[in-house]
């Protein structure tokens, strides 16, 4: 596998354009996934210098409007399904980031584009990276109120397909309670977008399969 060359002036350029691109709270989370990421990558034998990048750039489109995130999907023929058009928000950002890493800030290689593009959903199949800054983002040290946390963390460093199917279990429980709910917390989290229950379905099978084997 070829190695990814980075110099250390292009990661300091993508924290200066993050930090000016984004909120305060949303950079330090930005920051915090990004080393969580390498840190994992090192573990889990991924190249460090993309899981940071991966890391940089994956909320970069998190703090435009909801107009903007569909404007910027209709004029570039990025595809909406009418559950992104109800959350655009938790849904359509990590579509858009991949657009904009690729456009704006010159990502070539496709892992990284697509850890990107599904870190919010998951998706069947992921790659090593995917896995990686899909479980970055949720167990980065500023999360507080994720179920499990503290064994999550532990699983991260030891078990990727493990904690990914763990967390994909425990958001469907949490997305599934709040559903039926017509309260702030349900309005804010959305509806259910189906690749995330197509990623844990995928991996259920899959860890099923491999203690069978």
């Amino acid at each position: 596998m070829k190695t990814l060359e980075i110099k250390t002036t292009d990661l300091k350029k993508l924290r200066k354009a993050m930090e000016k691109e984004l909120n305060a709270k949303r950079y330090e989370h930005t920051l915090s996934v990004a080393y969580t990421a390498a840190s994992l990558a090192m573990v889990h034998g991924v190249e460090p210098s993309k899981a940071l990048i991966a890391g940089m750039l994956h909320d970069c489109a998190k703090c435009l409007s909801n107009k903007k995130l569909i404007s910027i999907c209709e004029k570039n023929d990025l595809p909406v399904s009418e559950t992104e058009l109800q959350n655009p928000a938790a849904l359509l950002h990590a579509k858009v980031g991949s657009f904009l890493a690729k456009e704006e800030y010159k990502i070539e290689d496709e892992d990284i584009l697509n850890a990107i593009r599904y870190h919010t959903t998951g998706r069947p199949n992921m790659s090593e990276l995917e896995k990686i800054l899909y479980i970055a983002d949720y167990i980065e040290p500023g999360r507080k109120h994720a179920s499990n946390l503290p064994m999550i963390r532990r699983m991260a460093f030891r078990d990727l397909d493990g904690t990914l199917f763990k967390i994909l279990e425990d958001t469907l429980s949490y997305l599934h309670s709040v559903s039926g709910h017509l309260d702030d917390k349900a309005l804010k989290t959305g509806p259910l977008d189906p690749m995330t229950q197509e990623t844990y379905n995928y991996y259920k099978k899959s860890l099923r399969k491999g203690q069978n084997e």
